[in-house]
């Protein structure tokens, strides 16, 4: 794996999700194993920044309407808690948390999958990029979907065991197992060690 045509994905690590302050903080909707990936990725980051890679975030968005966010009705019945400004372009919750800040590039999305009516491809394919190491939450949504997405482009693929997480670990746990034959796995600190980081 070549650093320079590598880049790091990760899904949905925003103050909106982390946060204690943001939408689902707010709410009471937390776990522990989410909680704990921004500091277990920060290394990856930055030791793939250093020999040359890319880091991208895939942030969730609700896109601001006259009456309101849009909405897609099954997120309004699983999180009816969600109103104005949550996950808002340009406000606090919507960012990527402090830990991870900056980005090399910033991707809006609005379904789970990172590709679905985004520029993620466009980046990937300027960029040259030919390996993607992925991350974040949930892993049975945005993370799942998104490498099923960057399978069907032929894109390879490295799933972050430990830098991705659900709300429930034996979900998490079924879905790595269900996403083996779509892409390879390792954790944060193999993918460190393959890019010739320190663990």
């Amino acid at each position: 794996m070549d650093p320079k045509t590598t880049a790091l994905l990760t899904i949905d690590l925003q103050n909106d999700f982390l946060h204690p302050e943001g939408a689902y903080g707010r709410a009471g909707q937390s776990a522990a194993a989410i909680a704990a990936l921004p500091e277990r990725i920060r290394p990856l980051r930055d030791a793939l920044k250093a020999a040359g890679g890319h880091y991208i975030s895939a942030q969730f968005t609700l896109v601001p309407g006259p009456d309101g966010p849009l909405i897609s009705p099954h997120l309004k019945t699983l999180r009816p808690f969600l109103g104005p400004g949550d996950f808002e372009p340009g406000c606090f919750g919507h960012a990527l948390v402090d830990t991870l800040q900056p980005a090399d590039f910033t991707v809006e999305k609005v379904a789970y999958s990172a590709f679905y009516q985004t520029r993620l491809e466009f980046i990937l394919r300027k960029s040259g990029i030919e390996t993607l190491i992925v991350g974040g939450i949930v892993t049975n949504g945005g993370v799942a979907s998104t490498l099923r997405d960057a399978h069907l482009r032929d894109i390879h693929t490295i799933t972050l065991t430990d830098g991705c997480a659900a709300f429930r670990e034996d979900v998490h746990a079924a879905t790595l197992i269900s996403l083996g034959t779509v892409t390879q796995a390792m954790t944060c600190a193999e993918a460190t060690a393959l890019i010739g980081g320190a663990t």
